[in-house]
């Protein structure tokens, strides 16, 4: 291995070498030389960097194609010299039997075989050296600028950069004289309901002609520079490096969206394509279950209500399937990390969506169940009210009160629903129960009850109230009051007159509403039943006193031996 960069010495005692070995060698592409007492054909071709010919390859015609070779080690040279630093890059050789190689930092620059150093009559080693001498001058041949070139290329630089700055001052100065009249363009055009374009403009802004024009001075300006800077820093070849550099990390974005935007054409086609025939057949699944809904188009065995959420429900089907066929299609939909993202996006959807999930679930299956429709007068979790608005999700009731509220779906379909709106047809019974003592005769109860529900308002006369009795309790008779209506959404009004006609008939009959309560010894009376009560003078008081004293059965007793006496 020869190391002889840092070594001016053996650089002086070499150069003379190379110009000899340049001039030996003619440039002619063919030549015959006479190796080891053979004649053989060689052919040349130069190895070329940056516009100068570092040295020439031989040889034999019928070996190897040299032109291809030399232009392989050219194409080699420029890549790995493109940024090349004086105090980082080194140049060396590494020896072999039969070739040396030129090695720039670790990577391979070009070998030099013995084969060449026969046919160039030199040594093998002394070849390579001087190949290596040639590339280590070509790479510092920004040393030998003079100071003359070096004041030459500051002017120019400075020139360049007063251009520059008087270029970029103009363009400001036009574009402020054409704010003038642009300022005057009328100022209600960001007024207008339908402008979108003024949610996209600095809240400050007085005219969105003056924050245009702003933004395309600011665009060509940077257009500008970014299209001078190479001129300007041509003039410093330590420099170029540098500039090629910071291309590089402009032009990568660049062109990873240019190019990919046109390599997504073709798949852009077939995206449109088919959101367009997904969109067109939502269209008509739309105009369908609006005439289904309307009457306009009857289908059989499918109810007008169903309509509407069914073609929702193909609607979000045809997207679904619009979205699998769109899906390999989108840019980056292969990648590693858009799948990632997919997956998150499902997880986080999977679990926080689980009760939502039970709510679409149960929405759709109330639908198809039609327990109730919108303006129907119900009961649902003991909630009586109005349905107002039938959701995926959820459903709306205005409550007797004129409250509004709203019940997760899932809870309807678990729970029971009362629809007092579904039959119309039909009479619904209201009933209420109220508990008289035993000694009251049921006949009077029933004629009382039937009485006050005939002079209820929005209670049907046929078929006509009843009465039923539903228990006979320890204390009292339990009599529940039934009628019939029609108006299941004025219930409140009619149960409150119900019992208000209840209390007026009974209070006329002088019968109180109450359930008696007995103690263990009677106030006077010895039964409660109607048939064998008598009326008696006696207080309350004198009777409990007789009936504890046993006066009572003393009457009693002696009441046959008069009649016997007699």
């Amino acid at each position: 291995m020869f190391m002889s960069l840092n070594k001016p010495l053996l650089i002086l005692l070499i150069l003379p070498l190379i110009s000899w070995g340049q001039d030996s060698i003619s440039t002619n592409s063919n030549s015959n030389f006479d190796v080891n007492q053979k004649t053989i054909k060689i052919k040349s071709a130069p190895v070329i960097l940056e516009s100068d010919t570092l040295f020439f390859i031989h040889s034999d015609i019928n070996a190897y194609p040299v032109e291809l070779r030399a232009r392989e080690i050219s194409e080699r040279l420029n890549t790995l010299t493109k940024e090349y630093n004086i105090v980082q890059d080194s140049v060396y050789l590494k020896a072999s039997d039969n070739f040396v190689k030129v090695m720039f930092n670790d990577q391979l620059a070009f070998v030099t075989t013995r084969v060449e150093a026969n046919i160039s009559n030199i040594d093998m080693y002394l070849l390579a050296e001087q190949r290596m001498v040639a590339l280590h001058n070509s790479l510092n041949s920004i040393e030998s600028l003079s100071p003359k070139e070096w004041l030459k290329r500051i002017g120019f630089f400075a020139l360049s950069l007063a251009l520059l700055i008087g270029f970029i001052k103009l363009i400001n100065w036009l574009f402020r004289r054409l704010n003038v009249p642009l300022s005057k363009i009328e100022k209600s055009f960001l007024k207008k309901n339908r402008n979108i374009l003024k949610y996209f403009i600095p809240k400050d802004t007085v005219n969105i002609f003056v924050f245009l024009a702003k933004a395309i001075r600011i665009a060509l300006i940077v257009i500008i520079l970014l299209v001078y800077a190479p001129f300007m820093f041509s003039f410093f070849p330590f420099a170029e490096h540098i500039v090629h550099l910071f291309y590089g990390y402009i032009s990568k974005p660049v062109n990873y969206i240019v190019f990919g935007f046109i390599d997504f054409l073709p798949s852009m086609f077939f995206i449109v394509i088919i959101a367009y025939v997904a969109r067109y057949m939502v269209r008509v699944l739309n105009d369908i279950s609006s005439d289904v809904e309307i009457g306009k188009f009857k289908i059989k065995n499918f109810h007008k209500d169903w309509a509407k959420p069914t073609g929702k429900i193909l609607g979000l089907f045809i997207y679904a399937m619009s979205l699998v066929l769109i899906f390999p299609y989108l840019p980056g939909s292969g990648t590693s990390a858009f799948q990632g993202v997919s997956i998150f996006i499902g997880a986080i959807i999977s679990f926080g969506s689980t009760s939502a999930i039970a709510n679409i679930i149960a929405g759709v299956v109330i639908t198809y169940m039609r327990p109730f429709q919108i303006g129907d007068r119900v009961k649902i979790d003991n909630i009586v009210g109005d349905v107002l608005e039938k959701t995926i999700l959820v459903t709306h009731l205005r409550t007797t009160k004129n409250e509004d509220v709203t019940i997760p779906n899932a809870n309807i379909l678990i729970g029971n629903i009362t629809n007092y709106s579904q039959n119309e047809e039909k009479k619904i019974i209201l009933h209420t129960t109220i508990t008289l003592g035993y000694d009251l005769p049921w006949q009077k109860s029933n004629e009382l009850l039937l009485k006050a529900a005939n002079k209820t308002q929005y209670v049907d006369k046929k078929p006509i109230p009843f009465v039923l009795q539903t228990s006979l309790d320890d204390y009292y008779v339990s009599y529940e009051l039934n009628v019939y209506t029609q108006e299941a959404k004025k219930m409140p009004f009619i149960y409150s007159e119900i019992h208000k006609n209840i209390l007026e008939v009974f209070n006329e009959a002088g019968v109180e509403i109450l359930s008696p309560a007995y103690m263990s010894a009677r106030d006077g009376n010895l039964t409660t039943v109607p048939s064998q009560l008598k009326p008696d003078s006696k207080g309350p008081i004198v009777k409990l006193v007789d009936h504890l004293t046993g006066r009572n059965q003393k009457i009693k007793t002696s009441k046959p031996d008069k009649s016997e006496n007699q």
